[in-house]
């Protein structure tokens, strides 16, 4: 039969076993992370692989990033501020683009699109600004 300092332990660690991850999951929600304006344009990529061309342009620039399988672009503002119309696409040969457009303060994407041996052709802008390639990364 436990003794009453045995009861104790197995309450304790009962107890713990189940507030440690509350209070982990309770801390990344309260604690302050990196939040607007905390980071610049040139954080970490969003886009996995590696960068395959970056083409800038008045307002901003167009990043298109490559794996063996897939590419990804984003639209990145040059100065990041005020929602403002911000398009970035992407389109495979032979295939439908990839679109994302809104307003954004910073960037628009990823977008991301097969493209094992195939061209694609981005388009990226920023306020009514932007460019746009012809077929790259054969």
């Amino acid at each position: 039969m436990p003794t009453d300092t045995q009861n104790a332990r197995r309450g304790r660690r009962l107890l713990a076993r189940v507030l440690a991850p509350l209070l982990a999951a309770l801390a990344l929600l309260v604690l302050p992370g990196p939040g607007p304006g905390a980071g610049t344009a040139d954080a970490a990529s969003v886009c996995h692989g590696r960068p395959a061309r970056t083409i800038v342009f008045a307002t901003g620039e167009l990043r298109l990033y490559k794996t063996r399988h897939y590419a990804c672009a984003v639209t990145v503002a040059k100065q990041p501020g005020a929602r403002r119309p911000m398009a970035v696409s992407l389109q495979p040969r032979g295939a439908r683009p990839a679109v994302r457009s809104g307003r954004f303060d910073r960037q628009a994407g990823p977008v991301t699109v097969h493209a094992l041996n195939r061209c694609v052709r981005a388009t990226g802008s920023v306020a009514g600004r932007g460019t746009s390639t012809g077929w790259i990364l054969c």
